[in-house]
């Protein structure tokens, strides 16, 4: 039984984060990890509610409550294997995940919701420091063998779930590394590679074949694949980059898509490159976007050591607190989201857009003329109104666009297995989750569209389950989603 007093007796607290001046002198995460004392204080906090809202808030099902009350009474062993029973990387989630679990906490009603998704990377990080992550026993061979494209997490996880059922799995990847946006998209103060290379450890332990360095489409042809596979997912992400082409002086030196910088970035903090060649050391910085990306992106420029940063945001500054007349509980609520990112510096400007980026004269971009705006929503197009009068100038000799994805790339790949991109640019799936080509099967962003990675873990588990059964699987695998589960705004 859970504590009944627990949310009456503590209040909700997290770890202090590494103070900001220490902090972005490296690349370290953010968050050390917490005592015991605190988490397990944290876990108490839960209620157990006869109706966990929490559950339905988590793509993956994870049974919340159930790990909350193990934590509670230190049975680590215990909650380890219950949050393993639901997501196969929760030192990914527990890290990156924006909580929806949260959101739908029946304490969040009248109080501070519980600390979730805090609970969890503690399990995670106990899971590997006790010795509790070991490869799972091998079982008999199937015969069948599944190719799956891509790398990040819908990747993987349905990798490891369609291992575990006996299939021989090769991962193939177009980069040098295994890990997709997890590997060169999140910066390292917000998950160190560390995390990833110690599961794929796990993952290969468990007979995953990884290829790296294989575009398929180029280097390998979907004939190839087809004629030596039973079965493809494809899970490529949605890495096609949203632009503004007709914004004057777009083709300017000096402007570039935030997947420019970060990757960079990144790959000079794993040592793959001695410099980046989109660095914002010393350079006045205009990020474009108010997202996830950009906040990436601003803490990135802080540890490069931008002489001056500005975040651009199209909407005006939300709430602080959830609106119940327009977010009512336990739906996703619209809140100002502050990132460890801001407390670094920098500056948020919201409802302003860009109007032109300013040529110094040469080709380089200088500044970008900004004026406010109202925007609203009319047959489904959102109106962009410029407020007259209200045009300036900032600094900007670096300049990143953060607006979002278009969804999956247009690549070769996609015309040789005869799939095609909808109008959010994402691959749609039948409630087999094959594509339209028979034996080729899609999850994750690739699907979805640009999303969450609980999303992606949640598609990759689901697309193995379908896969499992599609190559005569007797015992199914669970299937924590169908193609038809996502949120109004993501279709």
């Amino acid at each position: 039984m859970p504590d009944p007093n627990g949310f009456l007796r503590y209040p909700r607290r997290m770890p202090d984060r590494r103070p900001v001046p220490v902090r972005i002198s490296d690349w370290r995460e953010v968050y050390p990890p917490a005592e015991e004392g605190l988490v397990r204080e944290q876990a108490t906090r839960c209620m157990d509610c006869g109706i966990p809202f929490c559950h339905d808030g988590c793509p993956l099902g994870n049974r919340i409550p159930d790990w909350n009350d193990l934590v509670r009474t230190g049975e680590w062993p215990a909650a380890v294997a219950s949050l393993h029973a639901t997501n196969n990387f929760p030192e990914f989630t527990g890290r990156l995940c924006p909580a929806p679990c949260e959101a739908a906490c029946v304490l969040g009603i009248a109080d501070d919701p519980v600390t979730i998704k805090q609970v969890e990377v503690e399990i995670a990080n106990a899971a590997f420091d006790r010795g509790l992550v070991t490869p799972a026993a091998l079982p008999a061979p199937t015969g069948r063998r599944v190719a799956v494209v891509g790398s990040g997490p819908a990747g993987l996880a349905a990798a490891q779930q369609l291992a575990r059922a006996g299939h021989a799995v090769t991962v193939y990847e177009r980069d040098d590394r295994i890990g997709g946006l997890l590997r060169y998209g999140i910066p390292d103060f917000k998950l160190e590679k560390e995390h990833i290379d110690r599961r794929l450890a796990q993952l290969t332990a468990e007979g995953v074949v990884f290829r790296t360095g294989v575009n398929v489409g180029v280097d390998v042809t979907a004939e190839q694949l087809r004629s030596e596979y039973d079965a493809v997912l494809l899970a490529c992400g949605a890495l096609a980059g949203r632009d503004t082409p007709d914004t004057p002086g777009r083709g300017l030196r000096g402007v570039h898509q935030a997947m420019e910088h970060l990757v960079a970035a990144n790959r000079v903090v794993a040592g793959l490159a001695e410099a980046a060649p989109v660095d914002a050391a010393g350079r006045h910085v205009v990020i474009i976007g108010g997202g996830d990306t950009a906040a990436d992106c601003l803490g990135v420029a802080h540890r490069q050591g931008a002489a001056g940063i500005h975040q651009l945001d199209l909407y005006p500054e939300p709430p602080h607190s959830r609106d119940a007349a327009r977010d009512p509980w336990p739906t996703w609520p619209w809140l100002l989201r502050n990132y460890p990112a801001h407390e670094e510096g920098g500056e948020r400007v919201f409802a302003v857009a860009v109007q032109e980026f300013v040529d110094d004269g040469t080709g380089q971009v200088k500044g970008v003329r900004i004026a406010e705006v109202t925007v609203e929503k009319r047959d489904g197009r959102r109106i962009v109104t410029p407020l007259p009068g209200s045009e300036r100038e900032l600094p900007a000799d670096l300049v990143l666009l953060a607006i979002g994805f278009e969804g999956t790339e247009v690549q070769p790949l996609l015309d040789q297995f005869g799939v095609t991109r909808n109008g959010r640019g994402a691959v749609d799936a039948r409630p087999d989750w094959q594509t339209d080509a028979d034996g080729v099967f899609v999850a994750g962003d690739m699907h979805r569209g640009a999303s969450l990675i609980v999303w992606a873990i949640a598609e990759g588990r689901a697309a193995a389950a379908a896969i499992h059964a599609y190559l005569g699987g007797v015992t199914p695998l669970p299937t924590p989603v169908t193609p038809a589960t996502r949120p109004l705004a993501a279709r």
